[in-house]
């Protein structure tokens, strides 16, 4: 009985295909004048010595375009559309170099496509150390370093890196994180070695004791690095992203085996302050800073107390030692707000009169 329908629907089907390649082709030659019109804004930036890259406005234009948008794309969908037309034109403008935990298909690799589109040039790294140093001698304009996880907390190495180096926090990006276990077959049979980051293997001990309780587990530079070497050996197995199951051609023996459902990490955007300053506040930002104060009673307790007096919240607090051999301490925090609002700068000022030391480490609006 369908049969005489089918004539009906392959041609209503090849209209609408028709329809598309022709609004396909619309969009390209739109897509090629904004382009051209970015490049004419580059030449001009040029000219004015003016940054190329500013994320505040890649908010703005992608939030006035999902205010207009009425439907059927999810926004969500125009954000991602949109931050990729930008970050393509930017590209031609003048290409943004990336520094990332290498190789490829770590999850730092993917935040930072999240936050400067698929056309940044990416610089692998071996570690946040050396992402931090191509960042300050300008190697790199920019870099991406692991902060926080929900599950482990900070990363200690990121908080210590930041305290010698001259960059500065300028954005942040947070991923949901679910670590694949890898490997060149398809089954669980004869995994002798697990491979990952360090905080990768501690946020899946829980499916890892139960299910490969005689397998070591071995801790390498990245993700994607034990996916790497997962690929090389049968009886080796990498905790990665399902992006680096495809870099290196890996089978997904279990998906999602984090022990926590709901497991996030946050990512920081760090760059030299004449590369990008401060981005301006946007209504939803953080301020970070580290400081150190006298060893004597309540010297602790007296920093929070121009936070309370000037109505400041306090959203993180970490200590590590000042490796100074006299168990000496640095503090971490975070505070809601930006440094142009009064009441966060009048905080900021009696704070650091109370400190040893005392350094900003940037101001940035909160990612969602």
């Amino acid at each position: 009985m369908t049969e005489p329908n089918q004539p009906v629907q392959s041609e209503a089907l090849a209209a609408l295909r028709v329809q598309i390649d022709q609004l396909d082709s619309q969009l390209l030659t739109l897509l090629n004048q904004r382009a051209r019109v970015a490049e004419e804004v580059g030449e001009i930036k040029k000219r004015e010595g003016s940054p190329f890259f500013r994320p505040d406005r890649v908010a703005q234009v992608i939030e006035k375009i999902q205010n207009a948008n009425t439907g059927p794309l999810l926004n969500q969908h125009v954000a991602s559309i949109w931050r990729e037309i930008m970050s393509a034109c930017l590209a031609l403008e003048a290409p943004q170099r990336v520094a990332v935990l290498g190789p490829q298909g770590t999850f730092c690799e993917q935040a930072a496509i999240e936050f400067f589109g698929g056309a940044a040039n990416l610089i692998y790294c071996a570690n946040f150390d050396e992402v931090f140093h191509a960042t300050a001698a300008g190697t790199a304009q920019f870099g991406v370093v692991g902060m926080e996880n929900s599950t482990e907390g900070v990363v200690a190495r990121t908080l210590d890196l930041f305290l010698r180096s001259p960059v500065h926090q300028v954005g942040e990006v947070s991923l949901l994180v679910r670590h694949n276990l890898l490997r060149q077959v398809n089954h669980l049979d004869g995994i002798e070695v697990v491979m990952a980051h360090p905080q990768a293997l501690a946020q899946c001990q829980g499916w890892l004791s139960q299910h490969l309780p005689h397998a070591e587990r071995r801790a390498v530079s990245s993700n994607a690095e034990g996916a790497r070497l997962a690929a090389t050996n049968p009886a080796w197995a990498g905790l990665a992203s399902e992006r680096a199951a495809a870099q290196f051609g890996l089978h997904i023996v279990a998906h999602a085996i984090q022990d926590e459902a709901y497991n996030r990490t946050r990512f920081g955007i760090i760059s030299l302050p004449q590369t990008m300053a401060m981005p301006p506040a946007s209504g939803k930002d953080c301020t970070s800073l580290v400081v150190s104060v006298p060893n004597r009673p309540g010297a602790v307790h007296d920093l929070l107390v121009p936070l309370k007096n000037h109505g400041v919240s306090m959203t993180r607090f970490e200590s590590r030692p000042a490796k100074s051999g006299q168990w000496e301490y640095y503090f971490y925090i975070d505070i809601a707000g930006h440094p142009s609002q009064p009441h966060v700068a009048a905080a900021l000022e009696a704070l650091s009169s109370l400190c040893a030391y005392y350094k900003v480490l940037g101001a940035y609006p909160v990612s969602d």
